[in-house]
């Protein structure tokens, strides 16, 4: 706890020592501005910066992956799980802005990604460098990001390298249906639905059953794991706080539902994605905001954290494109126009952070604080192309 403090006083006082960290302190302290549906030009705009932020990110990892912002440590090394589900954003982002650049940058990730897998067919855990084990949940996502190139280009190598993490995936599933042995903390979590996901994905393009029946055990073991209000028991990534959950891991269970619910063609699973949406879009069109944490009660705690708003966007889309309550069109729009608000307010410090989101808002809170992971840039992109109401809802 003392090292914990001592860090956060330490990356006070740096950012109050530089002129541009100050400008986005100050940026971060104004009141929230008021969610509003952004115009076509904003959403434009704001999409082509987050790209250009990616590429920044790229170009700074030394390998051809991408990696985060730390304001005060400066850029990170390749995160392979990130890289993988930031493929599928950079393909449909090179083609709505008209930027080849962004096709050859998301083939350069997927070729380094190749490179990383490791001989269980599995990805890495954890940064480029620190040597972690194969994880379930990284893996699917880089999953997702072979199986995104695969469609673009055709090349059997990415289909392969797919299929490969794939078996792996379902050769480590417990017998309850969960992952745990093989996951993050060793620990089983409802948000694993967004491993489901890709698991049906390959199952639809190789005709595997075992694809398909691995995704079905672990959407029954999270429905045992949902409240009759719709919140989710072991959804946060840490054991401490494993009571009130975190929005972004939240999400990552609802949108994975959806998804399975649309590929499976099955309500059953939507309908759980919905339970849990609902309560966060009330709360979200009330107050114009949502807490970071919430507990089995929807009795939220600690600061915004946009990646999750992003990702709630996205699921609140694609339950308005499956044809729910309106409601979730109006918060999606909303959510899109506060972190595009909340983007431009982050362009007011140091140039690597413009065009990028923190992890907090304000950049001070207890999520990923101080830093800009890709992912919340990754999520807020998702969040702006899913406005046309067809691209990733």
């Amino acid at each position: 706890m003392l090292r914990s403090l001592a860090d956060y006083l330490h990356c006070w006082a740096r950012l109050l020592a530089d002129a541009d960290g100050r400008k986005l302190i100050q940026a971060h302290a104004r009141p929230l501005p008021v969610a509003e549906a952004p115009s076509p030009e904003d959403i434009k705009g704001a999409l082509g910066a987050a790209m250009d932020w990616v590429a920044r990110a790229q170009d700074h990892s030394g390998d051809g992956g991408m990696g985060s912002l730390h304001l005060v440590r400066g850029w990170g090394r390749t995160y392979p799980e990130t890289t993988g589900y930031l493929i599928p954003t950079v393909l449909a982002a090179g083609e709505r802005l008209g930027r080849t650049d962004l096709l050859d940058r998301a083939a350069r990730a997927a070729d380094t990604l190749l490179a990383l897998q490791r001989a269980d067919g599995g990805w890495q855990g954890g940064r480029v460098g620190e040597e972690r084990p194969s994880v379930v949940f990284n893996s699917a996502q880089v999953v997702r990001g072979m199986l995104a190139m695969h469609a673009r280009t055709g090349e059997q190598r990415f289909l392969d390298a797919a299929v490969r993490g794939g078996a792996w995936i379902v050769g480590v599933q417990e017998a309850d249906g969960s992952w745990s042995r093989h996951n993050f903390m060793g620990a089983a979590r409802v948000y694993d639905t967004y491993v489901d996901a890709p698991l049906l994905m390959l199952h639809r393009i190789t005709g595997d059953p075992t694809m398909k029946e691995a995704a079905l055990r672990n959407l029954a073991w999270v429905e045992g794991r949902q409240a009759a209000n719709g919140w989710f028991a072991d959804a946060d990534n840490t054991e401490k706080h494993n009571e009130r959950p975190i929005i972004h891991t939240l999400a990552y269970t609802m949108d994975g539902l959806a998804e399975c619910g649309a590929l499976l063609e099955d309500d059953r699973w939507t309908a759980m994605a919905e339970a849990a949406a609902r309560p966060l879009c009330d709360r979200f069109l009330e107050h114009g905001v949502l807490h970071g944490r919430y507990d089995r009660s929807w009795n939220g705690s600690e600061a915004f954290i946009t990646t999750g708003g992003a990702q709630l966007a996205v699921a609140w889309q694609r339950l308005a494109r499956l044809g729910k309550d309106g409601l979730y069109a109006d918060a999606a729009a909303r959510m899109r126009g506060l972190l595009v608000a909340l983007q431009a307010r982050t362009a007011e410090g140091p140039p690597a952070a413009r065009g990028g989101l923190t992890g907090s808002y304000p950049l001070w809170g207890r999520y990923e604080k101080f830093a800009c992971p890709n992912w919340a840039t990754k999520y807020l992109a998702d969040a702006l192309l899913c406005a046309d109401g067809r691209t990733f809802c």
